[in-house]
């Protein structure tokens, strides 16, 4: 999918004005503020009523969330009610849910237990796998990795590329942290301010960054994860 166009105004002021396209696994990497989560908002139809989109988009399939849009968010703590069982916090048939339980690693009995029980690598699967229970063609990860511990952000990684390998699904990272970034995606969107900085396949941005803003998001990533080992 292509988006050739989008534009996020508030007011009088242009607040996004990007354009990309996901052949496969694409990062949008920025820091706070540069836009990205407004991007992924307004691909989930989540944006405040103040503010006013355009979207160009060449698709083979409708931007429709719940059908053709899978969504993990950044918190799977807060993403679950913790007063529900897991099992009722799906909206597919049993068997579906059951399924893409076992694909996603987790033991069948985690059904039956509420939020608080699970660890945090666990609901984060538990998310994943309520993302990928409607078939989306296209999955949105809001940060999926932020809330985790080294160890199992490594293994939700791993997770992510082998079910999109087996499933085919297109992915958006959305992220501060190119590390994560390079382990997932094969290509990388950097933007400041709402605009495009650095566009490329991610081995090339990666070995050699043009904008200087990139180089100081790739050099904070790795001096950021040296510091937490």
């Amino acid at each position: 999918m292509k988006i050739k166009r989008l534009i996020i105004t508030h007011a009088s002021s242009t607040l996004v004005d990007i354009d990309f396209k996901i052949d496969h696994s694409l990062a949008l990497v920025g820091e706070s503020g540069s836009g990205k989560s407004l991007t992924l908002k307004a691909l989930l139809g989540m944006l405040p009523s103040s503010m006013r989109l355009e979207l160009d988009v060449e698709s083979s399939f409708a931007l429709t969330r719940g059908s053709s849009i899978g969504f993990v968010p950044q918190n799977p703590f807060t993403a679950l009610s913790p007063l529900t069982k897991i099992k009722h916090q799906f909206f597919v048939d049993k068997a579906l849910v059951e399924q893409i339980f076992e694909r996603v690693g987790l033991n069948l009995e985690l059904l039956e237990r509420f939020a608080p029980e699970l660890s945090g690598g666990q609901l984060q699967r538990v998310v994943i796998a309520m993302a990928l229970s409607t078939k989306p063609k296209l999955l949105l990860l809001d940060e999926p990795t932020t809330a985790l511990d080294p160890h199992t952000r490594v293994v939700i990684i791993d997770l992510l590329r082998s079910l999109q390998n087996e499933i085919g699904f297109k992915m958006l990272f959305v992220t501060h942290d190119m590390v994560s970034a390079e382990a997932l995606c094969e290509e990388i969107c950097v933007i400041k301010e709402g605009k495009v900085q650095e566009y490329g396949p991610m081995k090339d941005v990666m070995l050699s960054p043009k904008s200087s803003y990139t180089k100081v998001l790739k050099e904070a990533s790795f001096a950021q994860r040296k510091f937490r080992k």
